[in-house]
């Protein structure tokens, strides 16, 4: 983890936000293939009561948005909302707070 995502994670962790149970790196299945094997993406933060996935993005995501996109759009189809957070907003953690508060 990114010192953002340790300390994001900090506040979430043990249901400390809203009492909301959130996991880190939690893998969101989206599809079974032919073969029977599950496709999935993994999620940064991922609170299933809210069905809420939070990226906090690194400096990578700026090279890759059409992935990033296309992955947005799975699993919104799967009903999820996708809160995507660059490394840098997490340094201000009360404005971050705001932010998941206003997706919950």
């Amino acid at each position: 983890m990114t010192d953002e995502e340790k300390l994001l994670w900090s506040v979430l962790r043990n249901r400390k936000f809203h009492g909301l149970k959130f996991l880190r790196q939690h893998p969101i299945v989206y599809q079974i293939d032919d073969n029977k094997h599950p496709l999935y993406f993994i999620a940064d933060f991922y609170c299933a009561e809210k069905k809420l996935a939070i990226e906090v993005d690194g400096r990578i995501h700026d090279f890759q948005k059409g992935y990033d996109n296309n992955r947005d759009e799975v699993l919104r189809h799967n009903g999820l909302h996708v809160l995507r957070l660059k490394n840098e907003e997490c340094k201000s953690l009360g404005q971050v707070l705001k932010r998941i508060e206003q997706f919950i």
